[in-house]
């Protein structure tokens, strides 16, 4: 299936998510062709020795909302993954920010290298981080539909 399919498939339940996403309490909430949002409730769970959600779960959301941007517009059998990420935080999150959204927008989808950017606002509006990323594209045809079907 495209990489749409694949998402909407586990928007839908139809296949289960990730683990990470699982993990972390990512929802897939908004998905189109080159578009999609990912919500988070930040909770306590989250939170680093300071008392405030950890960046690395910021940067795990933009990661997720633009690597899943661009895997909405690859067709059956090209996969991707992560060949860098730039993370801005702006603002912090914690459990009394409430449900945040992320969205991510697939830029550039090359043959081989796709760009992609995301921001993290709250419900209210209020900006939280922004991120930018490249994607190395490859074929996976042949391969396992787990290993090679939902990239990084």
């Amino acid at each position: 299936m495209s990489g749409l399919e694949f998402l909407e498939g586990i928007r839908a339940g139809v296949i289960p998510p990730p683990p990470i996403a699982v993990l972390l309490g990512f929802t897939l909430v908004e998905l189109s062709e080159g578009r999609v949002i990912f919500a988070i409730v930040p909770e306590e769970l989250h939170y680093n020795p300071i008392g405030l959600v950890h960046g690395g779960v910021a940067a795990a959301l933009l990661d997720t909302a633009m690597g899943c941007a661009v895997q909405s517009k690859l067709p059956r059998g090209r996969a991707y993954t992560t060949l860098d990420i730039q993370v801005r935080y702006l603002r912090p999150l914690k459990r009394e920010t409430g449900r945040v959204l992320c969205t991510g927008v697939a830029i550039h989808v090359g043959g081989t290298i796709a760009t992609a950017e995301a921001r993290i606002v709250d419900e209210a509006g209020k900006l939280h981080a922004t991120g930018t990323a490249s994607c190395l594209l490859f074929d996976v045809s042949g391969v396992g539909s787990k290993a090679g079907a939902q990239g990084s």
